[in-house]
């Protein structure tokens, strides 16, 4: 993973000298609560319902153990014991006192962390896959990539300050997309050309929030050495001509929209060969510097699916459900890639304790090169496990209650903190993941469903996804009551499509029942071996309006 140099860190120290002289005048009454709040989304804290929320950057969700450890330290010393995995593979804290913030963003910057960008209407943590380096079949590692964007966008002074949030994800499988990229306002796809070049094809008004929209393909093929001018350029853009009087129109979907994909990528064109200099350009040279950050770890000259483990997925039948949908084919002959659930039912989707924290960091250094990345489904994976160490693995996972097999199904629910937590939410989502995990508490049911995406949101804003989920359900407020409203069909992979909406909304107490009265209509309609998501787009919504509302 990238390390700091002397520069990063002294930025990064600077940026927390100068929140806490920040934090300090505001405390003093020195500052209002509107000249303190730029400063404190810039260094990504919200004000939420009880208390503040700190945001902490883990860009392209990678970690180190000796951070996961500086983490769980935190949650222990500033927090309530816990942290929060959000969707864009970021930790939350939900309950730390504002004058110890600056101490805690001090206490990050001792272990190459930071909280800047997590916030406010500025370029926001690049996202990409979670396998990325380790997965078969990749064009190449996309975290370089990754890395070369986040060096460019953190503390850009022309981008500090735009009409909205900007989401950038990047994905580097030509079969399969696990960083929602379409749905971003900046879609990069790492593609190989006719003459085996390798570069980028770039979309762009993707986004979710209260004008879901799949993003436009602006350019099919840009040579690597000029992402950043093109980037540049599409910010400048989006810059000059984005709204800024209505915030609800302002996010850069709504620009491509108005103008078309067609026009938007014209005026793309024309800033790019204004921007496109030498001086914009990506040197060889920084490009595999970048690389150097992500060279494989120690491998060993491993035998594939060895006696041990063989004889083990014999033995135990919980194990072998275990490895067969928590555990991933790995490029590396004799290594898995190891999902940890973070879908316990009873818990809420992507918390993790402390006590768990260290325990992950242990588990890392044991078994995992001291690597751990967290997962825009709101899990933690470990990356490079051996083949023949994973029932050890296995036995220490389901003691920390991270063993649950449900990887890819119905009870690995993507869920926003919704009204628990959220001011801007209009219901809870929490207690509705659990009322469907609970539902839904029989394996062997959950495993006949087959792949199945349920995505939760509090509200309009889709935290957490729920346009894209192949159910979506949506928290809304009517007079004062909370209820929820269902999607269905949609899909955050490459064949990335928006839920349709079933009808009306449904009290709280009805949404186990409703989503099993949807599952129902699904089985009694499905073909062999047909997944959801197939069966909803052959037969449409009516069975399901049918069978819902009858």
């Amino acid at each position: 993973m990238y390390q700091y140099d002397a520069y990063d860190q002294k930025i990064v120290d600077q940026r927390v000298a100068q929140y806490r002289d920040q934090t300090q005048r505001y405390l003093a009454g020195e500052l209002s609560d509107d000249e303190f709040r730029p400063f404190r989304l810039q260094n990504g804290l919200y004000v939420q319902r009880y208390a503040p929320m700190l945001r902490v950057a883990i860009p392209y969700g990678m970690l180190s153990s000796t951070q996961v450890r500086a983490l769980a330290s935190i949650a222990r010393q500033y927090d309530r014991g816990y942290a929060h995995i959000s969707t864009r593979q970021n930790i939350q804290y939900n309950w730390p006192e504002l004058p110890t913030v600056p101490d805690i963003l001090a206490d990050l910057a001792k272990v190459q962390m930071h909280a800047i960008q997590t916030s406010g209407n500025c370029i926001r943590n690049t996202t990409t896959d979670q396998f990325a380096g380790v997965v078969a079949g990749e064009i190449i590692d996309p975290r370089p990539t990754c890395e070369l964007i986040r060096q460019w966008s953190t503390f850009h002074p022309e981008f500090a300050f735009l009409p909205r949030k900007f989401k950038i994800a990047v994905n580097a499988h030509p079969d399969v997309d696990r960083a929602a990229t379409a749905v971003h306002d900046i879609g990069v796809y790492i593609v190989k050309n006719n003459e085996g070049e390798i570069g980028y094809k770039i979309l762009v008004g993707g986004g979710l929030g209260r004008t879901p929209i799949i993003g436009s393909v602006i350019r099919e093929f840009l040579p690597q050495a000029e992402l950043i001018a093109y980037l540049e350029a599409v910010l400048r853009v989006y810059n000059l001509y984005g709204r800024r009087d209505n915030k609800y129109k302002a996010r850069i979907k709504i620009l491509v929209k108005a103008l078309t994909p067609a026009v938007f990528a014209e005026k793309v064109e024309a800033e790019f060969a204004f921007t496109n200099t030498e001086a914009m350009r990506v040197p060889t040279e920084e490009l595999n510097r970048l690389a150097s950050f992500f060279t494989e770890p120690a491998y060993q000259n491993l035998s594939d699916s060895p006696e041990s483990l063989t004889q083990a997925l014999s033995d135990n039948k919980a194990f072998a459900l275990w490895f067969s949908h928590n555990t991933h084919a790995h490029k590396k002959t004799g290594y898995r890639i190891v999902t940890l659930s973070l879908k316990k039912t009873g818990i809420a989707p992507g918390d993790i304790t402390s006590e768990q924290m260290d325990a992950v960091a242990n588990l890392a250094d044991q078994y995992s090169f001291g690597e751990i990345r967290t997962t825009h489904e709101q899990n933690i994976v470990l990356a490079d496990v051996a083949q023949e160490q994973l029932f050890s693995l296995w036995q220490q996972l389901t003691t920390l209650g991270f063993a649950t097999a449900n990887i890819g199904f119905l009870t690995n629910i993507i869920c926003c903190p919704g009204g628990d937590f959220c001011s801007l939410a209009n219901a809870k989502s929490i207690p509705i993941a659990e009322q469907i995990q609970r539902r839904f508490d029989d394996l062997e049911e959950v495993y006949n469903l087959g792949a199945l995406d349920i995505n939760i949101s509090g509200c309009m804003n889709a935290c957490g996804h729920h346009h894209v989920g192949h159910i979506g359900i949506l928290g809304v407020d009517k007079k004062g009551a909370e209820y929820y409203q269902v999607s269905l069909g949609g899909s955050s992979g490459h064949d990335a499509s928006l839920g349709d909406i079933l009808g009306p909304s449904f009290e709280a107490e009805e949404m186990a029942n409703v989503i099993e009265e949807v599952l129902n209509a699904y089985l009694d309609n499905r073909q062999e071996n047909e997944p959801f998501l197939q069966t909803y787009r052959r037969i449409g919504i009516a069975k399901f309006k049918e069978r819902v509302y009858a």
